[in-house]
Parts: structure tokens; sequence; C-alpha cells
């Protein structure tokens, strides 16, 4: 069994850091085109669905993926593009359940926000799954 100290590969940290990654630039951009709506979701659904994203797919990584051939096989950038791809739906699929089970409750214009998740979600689940799936691969290679 793989000792995660050693591995460099420490769970916690890759979701703060997919969580701020996304968040600062979000913010960023929202500040320099003077987007309120941009500044608030780097800090709500884009953060929030990247460190999602992250500790979903980190935790399965560790637990399930050192032990699946075809993770630790597949060349590294193909399985960073699968698992951006496979996280790009499930992303899609959140914003689709969240536009519609939140509009049943507030109908109308009090949810306005809901219109960006269609993006916030989907891209904030490639970019966690890039860095998490990258920083994992690199740190499992390490070792052996």
């Amino acid at each position: 069994m793989r000792d995660p100290a050693k591995s460099g590969f420490v769970l916690w940290r890759e979701v703060i850091v997919a969580y701020l990654s996304p968040a600062i630039i979000a913010s960023i951009g929202g500040w320099i085109t003077a987007d309120n709506g941009l500044q608030i979701g780097a800090l709500t659904t884009i953060g929030g669905t990247s460190a999602f994203i992250a500790a979903l797919l980190g935790r399965w990584l560790q637990s399930r993926g050192v032990h699946k051939s075809w993770v630790t096989r597949m060349p590294h950038l193909a399985l960073v593009t699968v698992m951006g791809m496979t996280m790009a739906v499930i992303g899609l699929l959140a914003a689709w359940l969240t536009t519609e089970s939140l509009v049943i409750f507030a109908p109308g214009e009090a949810l306005a926000w809901l219109g960006r998740v269609w993006i916030d979600f989907p891209l904030s689940a490639i970019i966690a799954s890039t860095l998490i799936t990258w920083r994992w691969r690199n740190s499992n290679h390490k070792i052996e």
C-alpha cells in the first residue's frame, strides 16, 4: 500500500488548490470586466463545483483508481482527457438537476444566476478533474 505522505498527493491540499485556482482566475476576470455575477460565481458555483469534483474524483483515484489497470496503464494525457470529459458530463448533469429542481421551488427572476450554472458546473468540473488527475498520476508514477 502506498503511503500518501510519500506520494505527494494529499487530498485536502489538492481540494484547496482546486477551489482556489479557478476561483481566483474568475474573480480577476470579474473584477477586470466589472461583472459582479462572475465575482460572486467565482466563490460559489465555480470554486464550489471545482472543490466538490476534486474531492470526489481524488477520493476515487486514491481508493479505487490505483486498483484499476486501465487507470494506471493509460497514457497520462489520455487519462486526463477521459476524466475531464467524464466530469464535464457530470457537471452538465448537475447543472440540469440544479436548474430543474430549483425552478420548481422558486420560479421567476428570483434565481437569475441559474443561467450561469450551465457554464460554471461543466467548466469547473473539467478544470478540477484535470488538476486532480494530473497531480495524482504524477505522484502515483514517481513511487513505482
